[in-house]
C-alpha cells in the first residue's frame, strides 16, 4: 500500500513538475514561442531557465518511476515497462542539455525520441488489460489518448507548429498517467472479466 501510496503522489506530482516547468520557465524567457520551440530549448546549455526546466525534467523521472513501479503490481502485461522507459528517457533529456556539442546534442535527440515513443505507447499498451477486465470506457479513452499523442509527437518532424505538437503530445501522455494514478492504483485488483458463454 506504501508503494501505490508514494505512485498515487508521483504519478500526479511528476507530470505537474514537467508542465509547471515548462509553463513557468517559457513565461520567463523573452522571444521563446511555444508553438515553434521545442521544450528541450528551455533547458537548453545556456539558457536563463535551464535549471529550473531541468529540475522539471527529473521531477517527472522520479514521480514517473515509482508510478512505473506500482503499474507493475495492478496491471498485467508491458505498460509499466513503457512508463519506466518514458522515466529514464526524460532523465537522459535532462543530462544531455542542447547546444553542448553535437555528440551529446545526438543523445539528447534519441533520448527524447525514445521517451516520445515509451509515452505514446504507453496508455496502448494498458489498453487490452483494461479491456480484459472489464473496464471498457477506459481502454477505449487509453487508445484514443495513445494515438493522439503519438500523431501529435510525430507531427512534430513537419511544419513551423513542432513545439505545439510537441505539447500536445506530451500532455495528452501525462494526462493519461495522472488520471491512472488516481484511479487505477487507488483499486484493489481488478476482478477479470467472466465469460458468460460457458467457454
Amino acid at each position: 500500500m506504501a508503494l501505490r501510496t508514494a505512485a498515487r503522489v508521483g504519478g500526479v506530482l511528476g507530470p505537474a513538475m514537467f508542465l509547471l516547468g515548462w509553463i513557468i520557465s517559457a513565461l520567463r524567457t523573452d522571444g521563446y514561442s511555444v508553438v515553434e520551440d521545442a521544450i528541450s530549448r528551455l533547458a537548453a546549455v545556456g539558457a536563463p531557465t535551464r535549471w529550473l526546466m531541468s529540475a522539471g525534467f527529473v521531477g517527472f523521472t522520479i514521480g514517473v518511476a515509482i508510478y512505473a513501479a506500482a503499474l507493475r503490481t495492478v496491471l498485467d502485461g508491458p505498460a509499466w515497462i513503457a512508463a519506466l522507459l518514458a522515466s529514464v528517457a526524460t532523465l537522459g533529456v535532462a543530462l544531455f542539455p542542447l547546444d553542448h556539442s553535437s555528440t551529446i546534442d545526438l543523445l539528447h535527440g534519441t533520448a527524447a525520441f525514445t521517451g516520445y515513443i515509451a509515452l505514446s505507447a504507453l496508455p496502448l499498451l494498458a489498453a487490452p488489460e483494461l479491456a480484459r477486465r472489464g473496464h471498457q470506457r477506459a481502454a477505449q479513452l487509453s487508445r484514443i489518448c495513445g494515438t493522439t499523442s503519438a500523431v501529435a509527437l510525430a507531427a512534430t518532424l513537419f511544419g513551423p507548429a513542432h513545439g505545439l505538437f510537441q505539447r500536445i503530445g506530451v500532455t495528452v501522455g501525462d494526462t493519461w498517467i495522472a488520471a491512472t494514478s488516481v484511479w487505477l492504483l487507488n483499486e484493489t485488483t481488478p476482478r477479470p472479466v467472466v465469460s458468460t458463454t460457458g467457454r
